[in-house]
Formats: C-alpha cells, structure tokens, sequence
C-alpha cells in the first residue's frame, strides 16, 4: 500500500500552491496593522513641550543659586566692594524667597535660562530674560532682580577685560591677523 500514500501525497500538495496568492498578501496587511502604533504615539510624544525634561522638572535653587554666588565671587576684587555687598544682599533675598516658595514656576525656569546664558557668557541673552522677568513678574523679582543685573553687567566687563584678545581673534572672521588688532 506504500505506493498509494505517495500517490496520495503528489495530489495533496498541489493544493497549497494553488491557493498560494492568498497568504501572500497577507504580509502588507500586517504591515499596515504595524504602522498605526507609532503614529499613535506620535500625539502622545507631541502632547509634551518639546523642551529639554531638565527644565521641565522642579528648578533646583541651587542650579540657580550657585552659579550666581559663582560670578560674584569672580567679581571681587574687580568689582567695589560696596557693589558686590549689594548684589550678595540681593542674591540672599532670592534665595529666600525662592527656599520659602514665594517665586512662581515661570520665574524659576526663567532664572535658570538666565544662569545658563550667564555662564556661557552670553550677556545679552541672560539681559533679554531678566528683561523680560522684570516686565512679566515685577512684582515677585523686583527685590532682588536688580542684584542679577548688576552681577550680569559686571561679570560682562570683567570678562570682556579678561578676553579682550581673544575676542579680537574670534569675533572679525575676515581679520586673519590677530596682532592686527592689539596696538595696546
């Protein structure tokens, strides 16, 4: 009877290859069904600001604070003491009110902005965001907020003083010559 079962098979598997198209197709229909998922989650991802999540938690005082204590204490010696006492007064204040809760969140991201242009010694950025503290929440920085602008303003001359030649060779692209430039 061996030789029938082999008959029987050689019938049996035309079968399949007659209704090969069928599962063939089915591949792009589930790869259809796949492609859903990520444009699903598109939204999701979009729903948060695109903003790094660094800012978007809790602004730690002394991410602020530190870097601020920072640059005055570069100040001393360059700058009067009167002036940096001030500023040092100032800066107590904001800690103050930012450790008691006194300061709202867009003020503290603010400020945290300010502090990261203010150590890559970008002045006009870090006076743009105090600008625009002074004008949105006067009344919750108006205390201390000067102190920022003053160290703003004194930590800028001190360090243009300290990179006045190497400002020369970045700054004028065209200028190959540095020595150029410092007749001083």
């Amino acid at each position: 009877g061996g030789a029938e079962v082999e008959m029987a098979e050689l019938y049996v598997k035309p079968a399949p290859e007659t209704s090969g198209p069928p599962p063939v197709d089915h591949p792009p229909p589930s790869s259809k069904a796949s492609r859903p998922p990520p444009m699903g989650s598109c939204p999701a991802t979009g729903v948060e600001p695109p903003s790094s999540p660094v800012i978007e938690s809790e602004t730690l005082i002394e991410d602020v604070l530190r870097p601020l204590e920072q640059a005055l204490e570069d100040c001393h010696g360059h700058t009067k003491k009167q002036v940096c006492d001030d500023i040092s007064r100032r800066l107590a204040l904001l800690r103050e009110q930012w450790a008691g809760g006194k300061l709202s969140i867009p003020v503290k991201k603010r400020m945290a902005l300010l502090v990261q242009e203010l150590l890559h010694h970008q002045w006009d950025a870090a006076d743009d965001i105090h600008r625009s503290l002074m004008v949105d929440h006067v009344t919750e920085v108006s205390q201390w907020m000067v102190g920022v602008k003053r160290l703003i303003a004194e930590k800028k001359s001190l360090s243009s003083e300290e990179t006045k030649e190497e400002k020369f060779t970045v700054e004028p692209e065209n200028q190959t010559i540095p020595g150029f430039q410092q007749p001083s």
